[in-house]
């Protein structure tokens, strides 16, 4: 007899009802930021980009920090203490603002310390979620919560717009900071008792349960393909996250409404992704699916630097990539956690998913992103995009000759591990 779905299950239905407000209060922080610093404080192209530079900081200096804590400590209370502090600090900005006394350098500490407590989060969360629902269960689990991604996705922007229009860019961020509150308080009463963590070494040091996070993802066979991967996809989708918008008003003639819609069927995209990840990783195994969905997201996504024609023809070439690539990247994005989750042990599970955090998106991004805006100067925007999709394209190699596209389920590799080495 099959077990009952993840819906029926309270604890889960908590946390997944906290992290979809969540994330739709993070998508509208996310669009309101930037527009409190323009609008409001009439920052310039560099105070912009030093609000990006702030949050890839936080990643790079406290990530892999920030997994050797979430290793030592129960998750679950981490989860709550970062959802406080970051309500509490979102908060400063709207207060600040009625004060008359919000400044740009108020505006980078938030966006700093919130990517720090972010860092934190991100850590703790995947950590946690197999010690709630059990590793068997982490496919399912995670094609759920990425229907929350998607949810905030589609919707966020829009709600971000209309809040931004009647309460104004600082005061949307509030909305944000209560959506952290009712994350933590969700996570509170989560009743399912989380198991202790394990000993410690007294004379273990942070340094070294950092350098053996490290080990682990260097010298596993399954993890370190997918991180040289991701690796290069993160350097490469960052010529997208910075040229994409000005690529399709000003090389397709796009107008900010159709700009809009493109952007916005990538989060329809993802929500229908989400909803069938379990069925399509049960049907071809969870390493094909990673495979499989990363190479029709690249077959598809050619589409995007060949765009030319009449605006309508444009608009159709960018809107099949996002509408169908970002719901194959989200099928396979839940295939990739839920692999680590089954393949790495709980005791070092927050180290590895905080060095995996480091390396894509404190360290690739942002290199990405300077070596995109080079690039885009030498052979334009177009060339440089076309330079962005070669790179996920060849990305794939790193899955493509490992063990990846061989693992049916995390159990059956484990088991097949362990006879091997015996």
């Amino acid at each position: 007899m099959s077990e009952p779905s993840l819906w029926q299950h309270a604890d889960f239905l908590k946390l997944w009802v906290g992290q979809t407000v969540s994330r739709l209060g993070s998508v509208v922080t996310r669009t309101a930021l930037p527009l409190v610093a323009l609008l409001v404080l009439g920052a310039g192209p560099f105070e912009l980009a030093f609000l990006v530079i702030a949050q890839s900081l936080s990643v790079l200096l406290v990530g892999l920090v920030a997994g050797a804590w979430v290793d030592r400590l129960r998750r679950r209370p981490i989860l709550i203490a970062s959802d406080v502090a970051r309500a509490a600090l979102l908060f400063t900005v709207p207060l600040a603002q009625a004060l008359g006394a919000l400044r740009m350098e108020q505006l980078y500490a938030v966006a700093f310390l919130a990517g720090c407590l972010d860092v934190v989060f991100s850590a703790a969360y995947p950590a946690y979620v197999p010690s709630l629902i059990g590793v068997d269960r982490v496919v399912e689990g995670n094609s759920k919560l990425a229907t929350s991604s998607a949810i905030a996705e589609v919707g966020g922007p829009g709600l971000a717009g209309a809040l931004v229009q009647i309460i104004s860019a600082p005061f949307a961020i509030l909305v944000d900071a209560l959506s952290y509150l009712v994350s933590a308080l969700s996570v509170a009463l989560i009743r399912t008792p989380e198991p202790a963590r394990p000993a410690r070494e007294a004379t273990s040091r942070v340094i070294g349960e950092i350098a053996e996070g490290l080990r682990v993802v260097r010298g596993h066979k399954v993890v370190f393909p997918l991180a040289a991967r991701s690796i290069i996809a993160h350097v490469s989708g960052a010529f997208y996250g910075v040229l994409y918008s000005l690529y399709l008003l000003n090389e397709l003639h796009l107008d900010p409404f159709l700009l809009g819609i493109v952007i916005s069927a990538g989060g329809v995209g993802s929500l229908v992704g989400s909803v069938f990840a379990s069925r399509v990783v049960r049907a071809i195994g969870i390493g094909p699916a990673i495979v499989w969905m990363a190479a029709g997201a690249s077959a598809i996504g050619i589409l995007t630097p060949l765009a030319q024609g009449p605006v309508a023809l444009a608009t159709i070439m960018v809107f099949l990539p996002q509408l169908i690539g970002d719901g194959l990247q989200t099928i396979g994005g839940v295939a990739e956690i839920s692999l680590v989750q089954g393949l790495v042990p709980d005791r070092i599970l927050g180290r590895t998913n905080a060095t995996l955090e480091v390396i894509s998106h404190g360290v690739g991004f942002p290199i990405g992103a300077l070596i995109a805006a080079f690039i885009a100067e030498q052979i334009g925007v177009r060339g440089a995009i076309a330079v962005g999709w070669a790179g996920m394209a060849a990305s794939l190699l790193f899955l493509v000759f490992s063990p990846v596209p061989r693992v049916r389920t995390a159990a059956e590799y484990v088991a097949t591990e362990a006879v091997i080495s015996s």
